[in-house]
């Protein structure tokens, strides 16, 4: 919530892949021109980042290619930060290039809010729980994931415990998150601290004093974790399941919560959500995909192939990784953010943190 990210996350450069290479190619015009619409056995996903594997070994790499294996119909996909997805699909609202958006809370809500989404329910979306999909029947999770933060292991021995910890010196330009408003997780960054520090007031007090070791505003948060393990950052903000997905491949990355002084470490969740974007040029495909993502097999897998949770109640991974993931999160207390809040206050938020933190 991704990672756009939920934030994820890449910025300017946005990347689109076809399954089931996902080879990149040209940018689709976002005014026409080489629409969507002239190959009907594709569908389009504007998706934030974290689903598909550095390696194209993801979540997301296997879904597409066994989608399009069964159906025929190519993947075409575009990856950018969580609230870069919906800015996009929103510039495109009277000529729409793509099918599927999948963006973290409150991106998926935004989208909702500005009639960008269609009613649609995937099959099996009756076993996803009310809170993780629109009350309207706009949008579902696919992928459940929780906020959290990672840190080089190699260079610290163990993980920090507290957001005050962050202030001390050691951490000072070896600790940088992605930026509120943009992506996903870095809009998580300030929503997690106002819980934690009991306030708006006081959480953007923190966050000022944070800005002295920040290395400044990233779009990205998938970018964040190669940084922290090579050792040119210490700690940065990410999300359990693009973060356990990255750590096969990072052997010094390691995750972990905050907490506030005296408290207990806290996350909420932050699913991957989609839905169908309105006036769809394909919008046939995008059903179909839709409840793709949502079977019971491409479930199954979320954890054991993209090390996340999976978003049906009547799914119970017994895999390696969702052990390990089920231990990751012991003792780690969730809350639940006021969505609708956030969905209708984020702009002034974003903007009184840019004045707390100078951005």
């Amino acid at each position: 919530m991704p990672r756009n990210t939920p934030g994820n996350k890449p910025g300017n450069a946005l990347k689109i892949a076809v399954a089931v290479t996902l080879l990149a190619t040209p940018l689709l015009s976002a005014c026409g021109g080489s629409s969507a619409a002239a190959d009907e056995k594709a569908v389009t996903v504007y998706s934030a980042d974290g689903l598909k594997g550095e390696n194209n070994d993801g979540w997301y790499d296997k879904v597409f290619a066994d989608f399009t294996k069964q159906t025929g119909i190519k993947v075409k996909y575009v990856e950018g930060g969580s609230g870069e997805v919906v800015q996009r699909a929103l510039r495109e609202k009277s000529n729409p290039q793509a099918d599927v958006l999948v963006t973290l809370p409150p991106f998926i809500q935004q989208a909702d809010s500005k009639g960008l989404l269609q009613k649609y329910e995937p099959e099996g979306s009756a076993q996803v729980g009310g809170a993780d999909k629109g009350a309207d029947g706009t949008w579902t999770s696919v992928v459940n994931n929780y906020f959290g933060f990672v840190y080089n292991k190699k260079q610290l021995k163990q993980a920090p415990t507290t957001w005050e910890e962050l202030l001390d010196g050691t951490y000072k330009n070896k600790l940088q998150y992605s930026t509120p408003g943009v992506a996903g997780d870095g809009t998580a960054v300030l929503i997690k601290a106002i819980h934690d520090f009991g306030g708006e007031k006081q959480a953007l007090a923190y966050l000022g004093r944070l800005q002295a070791n920040n290395v400044g505003p990233s779009a990205s948060t998938g970018k964040l974790a190669p940084k922290v393990d090579k050792g040119e950052l210490l700690v940065a903000n990410g999300d359990v399941q693009m973060n356990y997905a990255q750590a096969k491949n990072m052997p010094n990355l390691g995750i972990w919560f905050p907490a506030a002084q005296g408290g207990k470490p806290t996350t909420f969740a932050l699913p991957y959500a989609a839905g169908l974007l309105t006036g769809a040029p394909h919008t046939g495909n995008g059903k179909k995909l839709l409840d793709f993502m949502l079977a019971r097999k491409q479930q199954e897998e979320v954890s054991s192939i993209g090390g996340g949770f999976t978003a049906r109640t009547d799914v119970k991974a017994t895999d390696a990784n969702a052990a390990a993931l089920t231990g990751l999160m012991d003792g780690v207390d969730v809350f639940t953010p006021d969505w609708n809040d956030i969905d209708k206050n984020l702009t002034s938020y974003v903007d009184a943190w840019k004045s707390a933190t100078g951005s």
